[in-house]
């Protein structure tokens, strides 16, 4: 095990801690220092630990594996239909299993995140997903379709203990001031794991017509994931842990201060759901992410329609889409953590996404691939990087719910949108053209944009860091008052001259 030391972080938790605890802090004054009775406010409750990063780092790394068996087989689409015959429909829902499979088990995920924690949950989404690895190294004959959709059967599994993770470690392992970043770079992972997706397939896996010599590619696919995997999850075995010894922000020392009683999950789900901001987010998150699947399964069909032969560049530009959605979400995540400006900024995000989606819409066609760089990029740059913004907006409008169980709601919407839309946006490009199918997926990106400009910029843990903050500064103000006064008042009486 790694050993750790704390450095100071948010001094001054500001909550009232127990007695034992203030008992093990050394004061600069002694209790029969302090006059008129003034109670010293707790001083060491938050602190900030190095374990934060390596945490956030390792979840990333099987996070971006897990992504990347999403998108591993749309990324090829035609040549996997081809080596197994089946349609290219049927290697569709090698990815659409991943959003099937999340919506019936999140609440019971989400469940077991709030009473068990967080190294469970680590322990078995990385676990799930190396066995969906392996599993798949067993399918590399043509006759064994069944079994790579078993594998891929677990590997979402696997997805549905990780998707909601990124927002519940930033505010569990990251002060006030980083909350917005820590939880960018936890969704890096994933997005890179798809931009992986997108890039590495095409390389190893050719087009060849010769299905034993495409096995073998396959199979170098397969084997070199399995390996990444299984080295991960030693690493989480090792390495991750529950959580930090102190609190890093005052809304999480606000929340170790409570009972386990006064915490029911049911009425937490029943409190969100009364919470009109979170329902509107719901929707709206599931919208944009629900595109964004839509776009990254469909995207080597559209591409290859008008590009022909054109299999690599199809896998760079979903690269570009991720790499660009990635520098969205660092620049919003360090933005947020600056201003605080949740609302403003999901929306003018939100915007630029329809506006990124028309724009690739009408140059798609044109027959220059470079135009198709470009604006992929831009698209990628607002409709990927909104997919943080979502989570750190709807953990500020539920606090003090679990980050757990609001990230799960929305990721559960962005399933459900995602299936729906990846189906009809599959028939709408085989009927009528990847013109009509994209102007599709821009008319519900309008529908989001109208709707997020109704959510209300209710910032709950916010007021909770800045009422504790508050509350530590007139304790402090009081103190100084008391020792001001004890030591200009004299102890004896002053002699008359």
């Amino acid at each position: 095990m790694v050993s750790e030391r704390p450095e100071l972080g948010e001094k001054g938790a500001g909550y009232q801690a127990e007695p034992e605890l203030l008992q093990e802090v050394k004061p600069e004054l002694g209790d029969s220092e302090i006059p008129n009775g003034a109670v010293p406010v707790a001083a060491l409750d938050v602190r900030l630990t190095w374990r934060r990063w390596l945490i956030v780092f390792l979840f990333s790394s099987y996070s971006f594996c897990n992504a990347f068996q999403w998108i591993q087989y749309g990324s090829i689409n035609l040549i996997f239909a081809g080596f197994y015959d089946v349609t290219a429909f049927a290697i569709d829902w090698l990815s659409m299993c991943y959003m099937v499979v999340y919506i019936p088990f999140l609440f019971p995920v989400a469940w077991l995140l709030d009473k068990k924690g967080l190294r469970l949950i680590a322990l078995a989404g990385s676990a799930l997903n190396c066995i969906g690895a392996w599993v798949k190294t067993g399918s590399t004959q043509p006759h064994l379709f069944p079994v790579t959709v078993a594998g891929q059967v677990i590997c979402s599994l696997a997805q549905v203990f990780i998707l909601g993770m990124p927002s519940r470690i930033a505010s569990v392992w990251f002060g006030s001031r980083e909350v917005s970043s820590a939880c960018s770079i936890a969704v890096f992972g994933n997005q890179l794991g798809i931009a992986a997706g997108f890039l590495l397939p095409p390389i190893l896996v050719p087009n060849l017509q010769d299905k034993e010599r495409l096995a073998y590619h396959i199979s170098i696919m397969f084997f070199i994931t399995a390996a990444v995997a299984t080295a991960l999850f030693l690493l989480v075995v090792l390495v991750f842990k529950e959580k930090p010894e102190y609190p890093p922000s005052q809304a999480q020392a606000l929340i170790h201060s409570a009972t386990p009683s006064e915490y029911s999950y049911l009425q937490s789900i029943r409190r969100l759901y009364c919470n009109v901001n979170f329902v509107l987010l719901i929707v709206t998150y599931g919208l944009n992410t629900g595109c964004f699947y839509a776009l990254s399964t469909l995207l080597s069909r559209m591409v290859l329609q008008h590009y022909p032969k054109e299999e690599l560049n199809a896998g760079r530009i979903g690269l570009t889409i991720i790499l660009a959605g990635m520098v969205g979400a660092l620049i919003s995540g360090i933005w947020l953590d600056r201003t605080k400006t949740y609302k403003q900024t999901t929306l003018a995000v939100y915007v630029m996404s329809f506006v990124g989606m028309i724009v690739y819409t009408f140059t798609l066609d044109l027959g220059h691939i470079w135009v198709v760089f470009v604006t992929a990029g831009a698209l990628g740059f607002f409709m990927t990087g909104y997919l943080p913004l979502g989570f750190e907006f709807a953990a500020e409008l539920t606090y003090p719910e679990s980050e757990g169980t609001s990230s799960g709601l929305l990721n559960v919407s962005a399933q459900v949108f995602g299936i729906i839309f990846t189906i009809s946006q599959g028939q709408i490009i085989d009927n009528f053209g990847t013109r009509a199918g994209n102007l599709f997926l821009c008319a519900f990106l309008f529908v989001g944009t109208v709707i997020t400009a109704f959510i209300k910029s209710d910032l709950r843990r916010q007021q909770a860091n800045m009422h504790k903050e508050q509350t530590r500064l007139q304790g402090s103000n009081s103190q100084i008052m008391n020792y001001g006064l004890c030591s200009v008042t004299p102890s004896f009486p002053i002699p008359v001259q």
